[in-house]
């Protein structure tokens, strides 16, 4: 009950870090890509030998991921309530491991109670990407417990064969485990070494001493199991080298930038001061983040920096520990009893009653036995005065206290040494949810510290005051974990929480949410914000430059495109939009150049290698655009073809494959320009703008009546555009339909009054339906709408020249040729206008 009161409100969070690459772009996840896909690819959906990709193998986390996708789309309730169901049985299986080490007792459920509701996980449960690292603990403890059940098994193995089966099973269920955490995450391989850390000081109960004369005592069974644990290792991490590429991940300077420092110093002393700061974490999550990279925690350059006093303090208290356990002589040496706690070093009980030592007849040697749960005999137990004798049943032997520390240190460090940077550079500075599977070492730590504490304290009143702050830390990391779980319940309040760890990240990420609420001002405020803290941040320029141009300031929005490209030459989408914006601008050539240059940039090394080659293949079809309406149709093709074959995956690809149509058909290559447009409707058979085409090409090809089922059907898929009745209506005039085919005009013209070539071709058609009156109202618009366009012009003043509005139809006819002196056909009906007007002697104002 504990745990899911600690992140129930994380089930009813929204799209909450819904990972937009690991889940909603995810091509892996849709129901017609194939499941060997999730083999090959990374946890982000690109293919895992390519150079951009992260490496991150996890196919285990993104076939769950997959699942709730088939049940629920992109419901993020579903996903939610997933991550808090693993995270239960996490918690679960971690109270079922204390058990041996603490007895069944009050101490495996604090351990349970202190995993649950530790602040530190916030990120792994609520955040759903951080399902990677849930999945893998799972995975994590049951090898774990299988690895135990192996141990106690193996002593017996040789009484029979099926003893022996049984035991060999345990450990092949162990190692299978371990592969599957590894396929989690890939820190879940870790378990195989706290296995082994496991048997020898816990089951063995070994010091450093006995561990380094181990291969000479010639224990069979134990080095036979950690020769599996060790082989299998190796397996997994040479095939998780070999799958990935034999290649390391490339991340940029803002994700690691400590390993992107050229100085020795810097590097060393910054790595060597952020396992202290994961530790400060787990002790005291007062400060939380859901993101730690850029310049979160400063880099340390000299010796002289103070933060390095606190990684000789972490350091020294760490060593300090790991020598306790395991150069300590004297074993202190826990056993349960009806699930009392005593100590047979002739220490207070914890239920306050004394207990006799053992006669030295009695002692054993834990080196000496095979499976470390070593039998005690207790001749008597003083209760209350009275002397009883207690079987030896009764009893089983507990880990020491000793063992036990060795074995948390080793819980808590050997899963965090992925995330060290000590073997490779990872893509992050610190990350809360690494510390899901270390924590486990903390609570084990800290549970232990108490109940040393508890067995010391002497008085009811020691015992009463250390109950009292157990409560209390417990209560603490409760409310913190409900207070954090509050910040996840929606992306505004998570990113405003980090602003102050992570101000440039917070206010860029604040900015997009704000964005898409629609608070364009707000937005802006807050991507200036992002760049006042880091301003070389090329996804915020680009960022800002898009709500500059989606609000129509398009040359501020051009400035920050440039800087963007400036900051990251490699930033295709920006050079897509620049080139948009240069083509509205006019500047036809530069958008030209800009479009070329951004189709020559390779994918190699980028982080997002498919939203590159969207980008690049808008720009070339929007390069083969510009082209095509030059009237350059080889041109034209050339770049369309290229778009073909660069286009990823998940590009929609029904508008290039439409272009490529009408470029045929332009050249009159008919049945290519019929090829294409049906591969466009194959690719969306609800794309009106192939239904448009196609049924002209048909109309040409003389399939009228196929014809006019295309385009009645671009109608009814979108009955208020405009465009799609102009259409029908041109079809209809051809076929010399002339009442049904102004019937088409004015309603194209009434729909899309504000579209010039709508309005301006629905009067052209009722012109030649011979419907002047109506033509001239249509012309008026269009001349409206672009008074400055000599063609409107022109066109206004012939159809007012024919409804015999003389005077009126020279002014127009004036005004365009202003506009374009050196027009023949404006110039012939003006003097056709003026010998009309002298015939009827009416004054003009030409000669």
């Amino acid at each position: 009950c504990k745990v899911v009161g600690c992140v129930k409100l994380s089930s009813g969070a929204d799209h909450t870090d819904l990972g937009d690459r690991a889940i909603k772009t995810n091509q892996d996840l849709l129901p017609e890509t194939p499941w060997m896909n999730i083999l090959y690819n990374d946890f982000w959906g690109t293919l895992l030998t390519h150079s951009g990709s992260h490496k991150s193998f996890r196919p285990l986390c993104t076939l769950s991921f997959r699942f709730n996708y088939a049940l629920g789309g992109l419901e993020p309730w579903g996903y939610h309530l997933l991550n808090v169901g693993l995270h239960c049985c996490v918690t679960s299986l971690f109270t079922t491991l204390c058990r041996p080490l603490f007895g069944s007792g009050p101490w495996s459920l604090l351990a349970g109670l202190l995993f649950a509701s530790h602040p530190v996980h916030t990120e792994a449960v609520a955040g759903l990407v951080g399902r990677a690292d849930v999945g893998a603990g799972l995975c994590f403890l049951l090898s774990l417990l299988c690895y135990t059940r192996h141990c106690r098994l193996r002593p017996g193995a040789g009484r029979s064969h099926r003893a022996k089966w049984r035991a060999w099973a345990w450990l092949a269920g162990s190692l299978v485990a371990a592969a599957a955490a590894m396929l989690w995450k890939e820190q879940g391989v870790t378990v195989l070494a706290v296995s082994a850390v496991y048997d020898v000081c816990v089951v063995h109960r070994m010091r450093l001493q006995q561990v380094l004369l181990l291969f000479f005592k010639r224990n069979v069974g134990l080095l036979v199991s950690l020769a599996w644990l060790a082989g299998w290792g190796m397996v997994l991490l040479a095939a998780r080298l070999y799958w990935m590429g034999n290649k390391p991940p490339n991340f940029s300077n803002s994700d690691n930038p400590a390993a992107d420092s050229s100085h020795f110093l810097t590097r060393t002393l910054t790595f060597l001061y952020l396992p202290a700061v994961n530790a400060w974490l787990l002790l005291c999550p007062h400060t939380l983040s859901f993101d730690w990279s850029m310049e979160a925690i400063p880099l340390l350059r000299t010796v002289c920096d103070q933060r390095n006093f606190c990684s000789v303090v972490f350091y020294t208290v760490f060593v300090l520990l790991a020598w306790f356990g395991l150069r300590s002589k004297d074993s202190t040496t826990f056993h349960k009893t009806n699930a009392k706690s005593h100590v047979t070093n002739g220490k207070i009980l914890t239920n306050g009653h004394s207990l006799h030592h053992l006669d030295s007849n009695h002692h054993h040697d834990s080196s000496h036995h095979h499976n470390g749960f070593t039998p005690v005999e207790f001749p008597e137990n003083t209760q209350n005065g009275y002397s009883r004798h207690v079987p030896t049943s009764t009893h089983a032997s507990l880990p020491s206290k000793e063992n036990m520390v060795v074995f948390s240190l080793g819980l808590l460090a050997l899963p965090f040494l992925p995330a060290t940077n000590m073997f490779f550079y990872v893509g992050f500075v610190v990350a809360e949810r690494v510390l899901y599977i270390p924590s486990m070492g903390f609570c084990l730590l800290v549970v232990l510290g108490l109940r040393t504490l508890c067995v010391r304290a002497r008085q009811r009143s020691s015992r009463t005051l250390l109950l009292g702050c157990t409560a209390g830390l417990l209560l603490l990391y409760s409310l913190r974990t409900v207070h954090r779980n509050q910040d996840w319940q929606n992306e505004d309040s998570l990113y405003r929480s980090g602003i102050t760890v992570n101000p440039a990240k917070a206010w860029g990420n604040l900015g997009n949410v704000l964005k898409n609420q629609g608070k364009m001002l707000e937005a802006e405020e807050a991507y200036r914000n992002a760049l006042y803290y880091r301003g070389n941040m090329a996804d915020m320029l680009y960022n800002l430059g898009l709500l500059l141009q989606e609000n129509d300031r398009f040359s501020e929005a051009l400035h920050y495109y440039k800087l963007a490209i400036g900051s990251r030459p490699t930033l295709a989408s920006a050079y897509l939009n620049t080139g948009i914006i240069l083509v509205s601008q006019g500047s036809v050539d530069e958008a030209k150049h800009t479009f070329q240059t951004c189709a020559d940039i390779p994918d190699e090394n980028l982080k997002d290698p498919h939203a590159h080659k969207s980008s690049v293949t808008s720009c070339l079809y929007n390069l083969g655009k510009l082209l095509h309406e030059q009237g350059q149709q080889e041109e034209a093709l050339s770049m369309y073809k290229e778009a073909v074959k660069k286009m990823p995956h998940q590009f929609a690809p029904q508008s290039l494959y439409n272009m490529m149509g009408e470029a045929y058909m332009r050249l009159n290559k008919l049945e290519e320009a019929g090829y294409w447009y049906r591969e466009s409707l194959k690719a969306k058979p609800d794309h009106v703008p192939a239904h448009l085409t196609y049924g002209k090409l048909l109309s040409i090809m003389g399939q009228t009546a196929d014809a006019e089922q295309y385009f009645l059907k671009a109608i009814d898929l979108e009955p208020t555009r405009g465009n799609c009745y102009m259409h029908y209506g041109q079809f209809l005039l051809e076929q010399s339909r002339l009442s049904e085919a102004a019937e088409m005009a004015e309603k194209a013209a009434d729909l899309d009054s504000s579209e010039f070539d709508v309005v301006f071709s629905a009067a052209h058609m009722l012109r030649q339906a011979s419907l002047n009156d109506a033509a001239e109202k249509y012309y008026r618009r269009a001349a409206d709408l672009r008074p400055n366009y000599a063609a409107a012009l022109m066109n206004l003043g012939a159809i007012l020249h024919l409804n015999r509005k003389l005077q009126e139809a020279e002014v127009h006819y004036l005004h365009a040729l202003q506009l374009k002196p050196d027009d023949l056909i404006t110039q012939s009906n003006l003097h056709k206008l003026w010998n009309i007007m002298h015939k009827q002697g009416l004054r003009s104002t030409g000669s």
